[in-house]
């Protein structure tokens, strides 16, 4: 796919550490929900730092949508994004991704992780098909869960949260093992999604296994 460039319509803080920002969407551009692309500033010395972000927005929706993690205390492509405004533009390349919808399953994402499941699991809700679908959310505090209210909505007590750093009434304290899977999840005979850091995703790969979960169910994208 040759470049696109994407004019920006908005950018706006949704936690103090992501921010959303919308562009325009480029004529007949369609993606699958789950999937992402490269993107790079288009301003001098940003044109050759590309970095990988996930489409949250919808297939069918007139513009497009990515929700992104910034790092404020480094001289990095997230933290120049702060400096943009409405009619600076992006430059887009290609849409990649191995993360789609698959059936029914367990959603697992550490951090920024849960980028990917965004756009999945508000596909869902627009065709009526949450179901069963379950989210299992690692954080390390409660000021880091991405779109909490939008998942408490979306998905009801098939959303749960388990906080490495803090204790909080309410929500699992820890990090995700074997056993916190056997208490939390009932069937392990479905799809399994998984997103995040690469130590949490070898952990958590490694534990479903160990439950017996069928290599050929789990999916999985790497986000650093």
């Amino acid at each position: 796919m040759e470049h696109q460039v994407l004019k920006i319509k908005s950018i706006d803080n949704i936690s103090h550490d992501v921010i959303r920002i919308v562009t325009v969407k480029p004529s007949g551009f369609d993606f699958i929900p789950g999937q992402a692309t490269k993107i790079a500033i288009n301003k001098h010395g940003w044109l050759e730092e590309e970095r990988p972000f996930t489409f949250t927005s919808l297939p069918a929706n007139d513009w497009l949508e990515f929700t992104i993690k910034i790092y404020p205390e480094h001289e990095s492509v997230t933290n120049e994004l702060l400096t943009l405004k409405e009619n600076d533009e992006l430059i887009l390349e290609g849409v990649f991704g191995t993360i789609n919808y698959k059936g029914k399953g367990v959603f697992i994402a550490g951090g920024a992780g849960i980028t990917p499941f965004i756009s999945i699991l508000r596909s869902l809700k627009d065709k009526n098909e949450i179901g069963n679908n379950m989210l299992v959310f690692a954080n390390k505090a409660k000021a880091d869960i991405i779109l909490e209210s939008e998942f408490e909505e979306l998905m009801g007590d098939s959303f749960i949260n388990i906080l490495s750093e803090e204790e909080v009434d309410g929500y699992h304290f820890g990090r995700i093992t074997e056993e916190f899977l056997k208490t939390n999840i009932i069937n392990f005979e479905q799809q399994f999604y998984i997103c995040g850091p690469p130590p949490m995703m070898i952990d958590v790969e490694k534990q479903l296994l160990n439950l017996g979960v069928d290599i050929d169910l789990i999916t999985k994208e790497i986000f650093k």
